[in-house]
C-alpha cells in the first residue's frame, strides 16, 4: 500500500512540476560554462599570429632577405586585414551563422599559420593575409555573441575576453624565441602556434547546435555612419589599437636595437603583453562602477604614453619597469575600446553595428601605426623620431576617448 503523502495537493504539484527543472537548470549551466570556456580559447588565438613574429623577425628578414619595408609591411598586412575582413564577418554569419563563421574562421587560421611558417616568402605573406582575415572575422562577432549571451555582466566579459586576448598575445611573444630553439628552426616555430587554434575549433565545435543568424546589418544610410559618437569609439578604438600593434610588430626590434638580446627582448615584451591581464578586467570593472568612463581612459593612456617612451629613452636596466607600465597602459586601453562597443550600445544588434564599425574602419586605420614606425626607422635609421609618432597617436587617442567616454548610446538623440 503506498505511503500516504504529508503535502498537500498543491505542494504535490507543484514538486512534481520543479523535479524536471533542476536538470534542465543544471544543463543550461553547463551549457553556459562551455561556451566561457570556449570563448576565452578562442580569444586566446587572437592574437599569436601577430605578437609572434617580432621576436624572430631579425631572423626572418636575414632568412629570406627581406629589406625593412617588407618587414614593414609584414607587421602592417594582418592589422589592414583585420579592418578589410570585418564588413564580411556579419555578411557571412547572416548567410551561415554565427557559430558556424567562428569556427570555420579558426580552421583558416590554423592554415594561415601553418602556410607562413612553411613555405618561404610566398607563404609567409599569403599565410599572414589568412591570419590577418580570420581574426578579423572572429573579432567582429564575438562581441555580439558576448552581448547576447551574457546581457547582464558584458562589461566583465568583456575583461575577460580581454584577458584571453593578452595573455595568448604574451603567451607567443615569449615562447617564439624558446621554441625556435627547441625545433632549431624559426618555421617552426611560427607554425606551432597553429595547434592552440586547432584545440580551439575542437572547443567551439559543440556550439554548432545553437547557431544564430547574425543580426542584419545595413550597408548604406546606416544611421551608425553619421552618428558622432559612433565615430570617437571608432578612433578610440583605431589608435589605441595602432599603439598596440606597434608593440606586436616592433617593440621587441627596438628593444633587441638597443642591446637586448633575443630571448631577454622577447621576454620583456611577454611581461608586457602578461601584465595587461590585471588591467584588462580591472580598468573596465572600475569604469563601470561610475556614468563617466573619461577618467579611466585619460589614466591608461596616460600609462600607455610613459611606457613607451621610457622602452624608447630610459636607461637600459629600466626596461622592464618601463615594460610593466606600458602594459597596464595597454591592456586597459584595449579593454575599455571593446567595452565602449558595448557601454554605448543598448542591445546586442547595434552591438554588433557598431563592432563593424568600430573594428573595420579602426583596424584599418590602426594598420598604419606599424607601417609609419618602419618608415620613421627607415628614413632616420633609429628609433629616437619614433618618440613623436607616439606622442601625437596618443593624443589624438585622447581627444576622441574624450567623447567616447561620455554616458550615452550611439543611436539616442544626445549623440548625434
Amino acid at each position: 500500500m503506498p505511503a500516504k503523502s504529508n503535502t498537500s495537493p498543491l505542494a504535490d504539484e507543484l514538486l512534481i512540476d520543479a523535479e524536471p527543472m533542476e536538470p534542465r537548470a543544471l544543463h543550461r549551466g553547463r551549457e553556459a560554462l562551455w561556451l566561457l570556456l570556449a570563448l576565452i580559447l578562442v580569444a586566446i588565438n587572437l592574437r599569436p599570429a601577430l605578437s609572434s613574429l617580432a621576436p624572430v623577425l631579425r631572423q626572418v628578414q636575414t632568412s629570406l632577405d627581406l629589406n625593412s619595408t617588407a618587414a614593414g609591411l609584414l607587421t602592417t598586412l594582418p592589422v589592414l586585414c583585420l579592418g578589410l575582413f570585418a564588413p564580411l564577418a556579419t555578411r557571412l554569419a547572416q548567410r551561415h551563422g554565427t557559430e558556424r563563421i567562428v569556427l570555420r574562421a579558426l580552421l583558416f587560421l590554423a592554415c594561415g599559420i601553418l602556410l607562413r611558417g612553411l613555405f618561404g616568402s610566398i607563404g609567409l605573406f599569403a599565410g599572414t593575409l589568412m591570419a590577418g582575415g580570420s581574426i578579423g572575422v572572429i573579432g567582429v562577432l564575438l562581441p555580439g555573441i558576448v552581448k547576447r549571451e551574457f546581457p547582464d555582466s558584458a562589461d566583465i566579459m568583456t575583461g575577460v575576453y580581454t584577458m584571453a586576448l593578452c595573455f595568448g598575445a604574451a603567451l607567443a611573444a615569449g615562447a617564439t624565441v624558446p621554441l625556435t630553439r627547441v625545433f632549431d628552426s624559426w618555421p617552426l616555430a611560427l607554425s606551432f602556434w597553429a595547434l592552440p587554434a586547432v584545440l580551439a575549433a575542437i572547443a567551439w565545435r559543440p556550439q554548432m547546435r545553437r547557431s544564430h543568424p547574425h543580426a542584419a546589418i545595413k550597408t548604406s544610410n546606416a544611421p551608425l555612419w553619421r552618428n558622432r559618437l559612433a565615430w570617437q569609439v571608432t578612433l578610440y578604438m583605431g589608435l589605441q589599437s595602432s599603439l598596440a600593434y606597434c608593440v606586436f610588430g616592433w617593440l621587441a626590434v627596438i628593444l633587441q636595437d638597443r642591446g637586448v638580446n633575443t630571448v631577454a627582448s622577447g621576454l620583456i615584451v611577454s611581461a608586457s603583453i602578461m601584465v595587461q591581464l590585471i588591467s584588462a578586467l580591472g580598468a573596465p570593472w572600475l569604469a563601470t562602477r561610475h556614468r563617466d568612463q573619461r577618467p579611466m581612459i585619460a589614466i591608461v593612456l596616460a600609462l600607455t604614453l610613459a611606457g613607451l617612451l621610457g622602452c624608447l629613452y630610459a636607461p637600459a636596466d629600466t626596461l622592464m619597469i618601463w615594460a610593466v607600465i606600458l602594459g597596464l597602459g595597454q591592456g586597459g586601453t584595449f579593454s575599455m575600446a571593446l567595452s565602449l562597443i558595448v557601454l554605448r550600445t543598448p542591445d546586442a544588434s547595434t552591438a554588433a553595428r557598431l563592432s563593424v564599425m568600430a573594428q573595420g574602419i579602426g583596424y584599418t586605420l590602426a594598420s598604419l601605426g606599424p607601417l609609419l614606425l618602419g618608415l620613421v626607422h627607415e628614413v632616420t635609421h633609429g628609433w629616437n623620431a619614433a618618440g613623436w609618432l607616439f606622442t601625437g597617436i596618443v593624443l589624438t587617442a585622447f581627444m576622441a576617448g574624450m567623447g567616447a567616454g561620455r554616458q550615452g548610446h550611439v543611436l539616442s538623440s544626445q549623440s548625434r
